[in-house]
C-alpha cells in the first residue's frame, strides 16, 4: 500500500523493528527524529523568559538613555510576537454592568480587535477611552489570560428626557446629557422642559416618584423662569408649584385629593404657589348639544356621493 502524501511529496514507510530497542537506541532515534530542532516553549516558559528580558531591557534603558529606549522597544516587539505564538491574543471581550444599548458604544470606544496581542495592551489608556463614553460613569479593565478582555463599567442612570431650544436629550441624575442615548427609545422616562430643567430635575423627580398616582397623570415637568415647576397633565390641566417647599405643596395636594378626588374629577388649574391657600380653577363644563339644532341637522338632506 503506498505511503501517505504530505506537502506534495511521498513519505517512505519506516521498516518494522525486528525486536525491542535498547534505551540508548531509543534516545538516539528520538534525537534523529527531532532533527536537532529546539523544543517548543510552553506559555509558562515564555512568561518567565519575557520577565527576564524585560528586566534586562529596563537595565539597558537606564544605562544608555535614548538608545536604550529604542533597544527596549525592539525587545518588547519581539516579546509581543512570542506572546502571540503562545496564544496570548485577543479572542473575546466581555462588557459587564452595561445595558444592551450602551455595550456597542463601549466596545467601539475600546478600539480593540481580534488577534491583538493581549499583554501589549495599555489598560489605562483603554479605560480612559471607555470612560469618555456618555453612558459610562466609571470603568475597570482586566485581562484574563490567555485570550479574554473584561470591561466592567458603572453606567450612568438615565433620569429624564430634557427638551430645550427645539432639541431633546437624555440626562442622568446629575443633569448631564448622555449624547449616545436616543431620546426616542426612552418613552418611559419623565419629560422635563425648559431652561434650567436638566440641572434641577434631580431635585424634584425623586419627590414626584413617591406619588405614582400623580406621576401617572403627568405629561411634562416644565421649568418656569428657572425658579419653579409647573406640572402639565396629560388632559391639559396645570399644577403650579412654589419656588420653595415643593414637597409641602404636594402634600397639600394629596390631602385635597383625599377629600375631593380632584385628580380623578379633573380641573383646569391648581395653584399651590401660596402656602396658605390652594386655588383651584374647575374645568369648564362641556356644552351639551342643542336638541333643536340636532333635529334640524338630522332633517337636512345630503347629496349622495
Amino acid at each position: 500500500m503506498p505511503a501517505p502524501v504530505r506537502g506534495g511529496s511521498r513519505v517512505a514507510a519506516k521498516p518494522r523493528a525486528k525486536g525491542p530497542a535498547s534505551p540508548q537506541a531509543k534516545r538516539q532515534q528520538a534525537k534523529a527524529e527531532g532533527g536537532g530542532s529546539a523544543p517548543r516553549l510552553t506559555p509558562r516558559h515564555i512568561l518567565m523568559i519575557a520577565g527576564g528580558v524585560l528586566t534586562l531591557a529596563l537595565g539597558v534603558t537606564l544605562a544608555t538613555g535614548g538608545r536604550g529606549e529604542r533597544i527596549a522597544s525592539a525587545v518588547g516587539a519581539g516579546i509581543d510576537g512570542k506572546f502571540g505564538e503562545a496564544g496570548f491574543r485577543l479572542r473575546a471581550v466581555h462588557v459587564q454592568g452595561a445595558s444592551a444599548m450602551a455595550t456597542a458604544d463601549i466596545i467601539r470606544a475600546a478600539a480593540v480587535h481580534k488577534d491583538d496581542p493581549l499583554l501589549a495592551m495599555d489598560l489605562n489608556a483603554l479605560r480612559e477611552r471607555v470612560e469618555k463614553v456618555g453612558w459610562v460613569k466609571e470603568a475597570h479593565v482586566v485581562r484574563l489570560l490567555p485570550d479574554t478582555l473584561v470591561i466592567a463599567v458603572k453606567e450612568r442612570r438615565q433620569l429624564a428626557v430634557w427638551q430645550h431650544d427645539g432639541r431633546s436629550v437624555v440626562i442622568d441624575d446629575k443633569g448631564e446629557p448622555i449624547p449616545e442615548a436616543d431620546p426616542g427609545r426612552f418613552n418611559t422616562l419623565p419629560l422635563v422642559v425648559g431652561a434650567g430643567g436638566a440641572q434641577h430635575a434631580g431635585e424634584i423627580l425623586p419627590v414626584l416618584a413617591q406619588r405614582p398616582k400623580l406621576m401617572a397623570r403627568m405629561e411634562a415637568l416644565v421649568r418656569v423662569d428657572d425658579r419653579r415647576w409647573d406640572l402639565r397633565m396629560k388632559d391639559g390641566a396645570l399644577i403650579q408649584l412654589p419656588a420653595v417647599d415643593e414637597e409641602q405643596a404636594l402634600m397639600q395636594l394629596e390631602q385635597l385629593d383625599l377629600r375631593s378626588r380632584i385628580l380623578e374629577l379633573g380641573f383646569e388649574r391648581i395653584d399651590l404657589r401660596n402656602p396658605d391657600t390652594i386655588a383651584v380653577r374647575p374645568r369648564a363644563p362641556q356644552p351639551t348639544p342643542d336638541a333643536t339644532t340636532t333635529t334640524a341637522a338630522a332633517a337636512t338632506p345630503t347629496e349622495g356621493v
